[in-house]
Parts: C-alpha cells; sequence; structure tokens
C-alpha cells in the first residue's frame, strides 16, 4: 500500500498539514508561557533524529527509505522554523521599520530580521548536500531543497509585496517583522516563482513516469506533492481564501492585550 503514489501524495498532504499545525501549536504554547528557549531545547531530538535518518537512509532509494528521507528532512526544516518561530535564532536586528525608508535600506533591514536563520537553513542545506552526494536515495536533499527555494521565494514576494499577507499566528518575538513588508496587488518576482514551481513540479511528475523503481516513484510523488503545496501557498498570497482555518482551531487562544488608544498598521508578515 505505502507503494502507492496515492498514498505518498496523502502522507505528503498529512504532513504539510499536520506538521504546520504542530509548530503553530507549539509555537503558541511557548509564546504564551514564556518558555521559548527551554521548549527548543526540548524538542532539539527532532533535529538529531533527521540528521541520522538523513544518514542512515541515504544507501538505498526503496519505498520505505524514501519516506524515511522525506520525514527526516521536514524533522530538520520544522525544527529551524520552531526555532525562529520562536524567536530564538532569527537576526540581529529586532526592531520595527521606519515608516520611510529607500528600498535598498528596508531590504537590509529585513534581512537583519532573518539572516541567523537564513544562514542556519544554507547550512543545513549544505550538511544534507554533502552526505548525500553521490548516495542512492536523494530524496531527502530534494525535499529540503523544495522547502528552501520556496520559502526562499515567498519571502521575497512578502517583501516586495502581495495581496494577502496572514499575521495572525506571528508570535510576540516576531512583531516587528510586519512593518518590513507591505501589501501591494502584485509584484514582479511572483510570476516567475508561480512560473517556476510549475516547471519543478512538472520535472517530478515526468520522473514519476520514468521511474524504474517503487521507491523512486513514491520519493518523486512525495517532491512533487510538496512543490504543488508550496505553488498553493504562493497563489494563497493573492487569492482571497481563508486558509488560516486550517489551523487556527488546533491553537490555544492568545493571551488577551490590555486596551489602547492607539493602533499599528500591519504591512505584511
Amino acid at each position: 500500500m505505502l507503494s502507492s503514489a496515492w498514498i505518498a501524495a496523502l502522507v505528503a498532504l498529512f504532513l504539510w498539514w499536520f506538521s504546520t499545525g504542530i509548530i503553530l501549536v507549539l509555537v503558541r504554547h511557548a509564546d504564551r508561557n514564556n518558555t521559548r528557549s527551554e521548549t527548543l531545547i526540548l524538542t532539539a531530538p527532532l533535529l538529531f533524529l533527521g540528521a541520522a535518518g538523513i544518514w542512515s537512509t541515504a544507501g538505498e532509494a526503496s519505498v520505505i527509505n524514501a519516506y524515511l528521507a522525506f520525514l527526516s528532512a521536514i524533522a530538520i526544516w520544522g525544527w529551524i522554523e520552531f526555532a525562529f518561530l520562536t524567536g530564538v535564532i532569527t537576526g540581529p536586528n529586532r526592531t520595527d521599520c521606519p515608516a520611510f525608508v529607500r528600498p535598498w535600506e528596508r531590504f537590509i533591514r529585513a534581512w537583519g530580521t532573518i539572516a541567523y536563520h537564513e544562514m542556519a537553513l544554507v547550512l543545513a542545506l549544505l550538511v544534507i548536500l554533502f552526505v548525500t552526494w553521490g548516495a542512492q536515495n536523494t530524496f531527502g536533499f530534494w525535499t529540503f531543497a523544495v522547502l528552501f527555494f520556496a520559502r526562499i521565494s515567498a519571502k521575497l514576494n512578502l517583501f516586495l509585496g502581495v495581496p494577502k499577507i496572514n499575521t495572525e499566528f506571528l508570535p510576540t518575538p516576531l512583531a516587528h517583522l510586519p512593518s518590513h513588508f507591505r501589501h501591494a496587488s502584485m509584484n514582479w518576482l511572483f510570476p516567475i516563482s508561480i512560473t517556476a514551481l510549475s516547471f519543478a513540479n512538472a520535472c517530478w511528475l515526468e520522473r514519476i513516469y520514468a521511474a524504474e523503481s517503487q521507491g523512486a516513484v513514491v520519493g518523486f510523488t512525495l517532491l512533487a506533492a510538496l512543490t504543488a503545496l508550496a505553488l498553493l501557498e504562493h497563489w494563497l498570497m493573492v487569492l482571497p481564501l481563508p486558509d488560516e482555518k486550517l489551523w487556527r482551531w488546533m491553537l490555544p487562544a492568545p493571551k488577551q492585550k490590555p486596551l489602547t488608544t492607539t493602533s499599528e498598521d500591519a504591512h505584511g508578515l
């Protein structure tokens, strides 16, 4: 059953939804109880299990190893994202962006909010590449690479401006991020991002068709589903769909903030 491409696609869909929800739950819990660093340390075994999974599955591209490599890459990615959302690994800039700055200065300031996180992702990508270089099973690397480049594209689109930006799940340590991004009807990068993700998905689909083993079918199906979900996330930046409802019901209610007489206009994630 696990060798079915349909099962593999459903597994990727479930992991995308479930892992995102779990990260948001943990972030909300750590934010409410001011236990960000402690929670990050307690979840560190996830990072080591992911690394061990990438290492141990690289030698053979079987059906089980394709799933395990995919799960391992998701585990590494999820822990680094959790470290960012808790505010532990972000960047040197933790202040709001002034309202009127030149585009290049705004870019530098925005980069400063996520610099350490991006460096951690690049380091993880390079280590996974080193471990899987020339190996039979490279699905762990390609899983992480899809997540990496799709996230870079999403962040650049948020910076340049998109119509719909959801800040509902933004934790307290990242409250300064909205000031570095903006709403816009469209930007020049969005069509390029959509085209690149669509082309990548077509490549994975072609690899499924040409696959010579069930492990390859499963691996490329997982990649195709993940890339399709990344494409969907990009479209949700411009389509007025309430995607936040997918996870809102899972989360504890945020702490009530005292009422003030002033308000702030958030300009994006």
